[in-house]
């Protein structure tokens, strides 16, 4: 990620979209910019999947962010003149096949083509085995489990970022160790039992993350994942999981015994996957 302090004055060209995911569409819109170029996020408050700043991690431009609150009565012309007036040295605008914009989306390529007098590059729909790339696909993907597929679009595994709270303390006591992780901004992946990475304090750790309702104990929702051969004495936030694969589905045990026999099989399943 190049700096945020980046002078709009120096930008030469620049990638237009919404831009949650960072997925491999995305990537081939970026592809096109130049070693002057900049990622300008038209921010809705719906991006889940890497939200607000997150996006910075997965492109090495500047970001400069546009809330789309701000600019939607903008008109077609109004918008490219902005651009314009903030972008001075602009001379090449990359878009997806389906670009609006402009007040209730009503400006189009060919609006944009007559409006701007630098270069315009349209990147074709991206297939990936035949899938479309895009944001819903992903969620789609992540919201019924299928995390393989879902990281074949993105390009990476996917991750969510949260903060370290107490939870029940069974785990220590008759289970496993877990960190118990609340995560308000990201998407959560279908409930069930996944290989995973945790990243605390810098340091990857391969895991088994838990996601659902806690259906043999109290029934409540939670994140936890368990450090695989290794215990923290001290957790700092952000926790970042990455995900890699489904193991199972969550399921009730009316014996916590069972319960921890199934926990420790699910260690032996990633184990053996890594």
């Amino acid at each position: 990620m190049k700096s945020c302090f980046t002078l709009k004055s120096s930008i030469t060209s620049i990638a237009i979209g919404g831009f949650d995911g960072m997925h491999l569409a995305h990537q081939e819109l970026f592809s096109r910019l130049d070693t002057n170029g900049a990622i300008l996020v038209i921010e809705t408050g719906y991006a889940n999947l890497t939200p607000e700043n997150h996006r910075e991690k997965y492109a090495n431009f500047p970001f400069y962010y546009y809330s789309l609150e701000n600019i939607k009565h903008l008109s077609p012309k109004e918008f490219v003149e902005l651009l314009k007036e903030e972008y001075p040295k602009l001379s090449k605008i990359i878009i997806g096949f389906d670009f609006k914009f402009g007040s209730n989306a009503s400006g189009s390529i060919g609006d944009l083509k007559s409006l701007f007098d630098g270069e315009i590059e349209i990147v074709d729909e991206f297939f990936y085995e035949d899938i479309a790339v895009h944001s819903r696909v992903i969620r789609e993907l992540l919201l019924c489990g299928d995390i393989k597929k879902a990281n074949q679009l993105l390009g990476r595994n996917y991750e969510i970022y949260g903060h370290h709270i107490d939870g029940q303390g069974l785990g220590k006591k008759q289970f496993v160790p877990t960190i118990n992780v609340r995560c308000n901004d990201f998407l959560t992946p279908k409930e069930g039992i996944y290989s995973s990475f945790t990243i605390v304090d810098n340091v990857k750790y391969l895991s088994v993350t838990f996601i659902g309702n806690r259906l043999s104990t109290d029934g409540h929702f939670a994140i936890e994942t368990h450090l695989i051969n290794k215990t923290l004495n001290e957790i700092h936030s952000p926790i970042i999981i990455e995900f890699t694969d489904k193991i199972r589905d969550n399921k009730k045990y009316d014996d916590l015994v069972e319960l921890k026999k199934q926990i420790l099989l699910d260690i032996d399943t990633v184990l053996k996957q890594n």
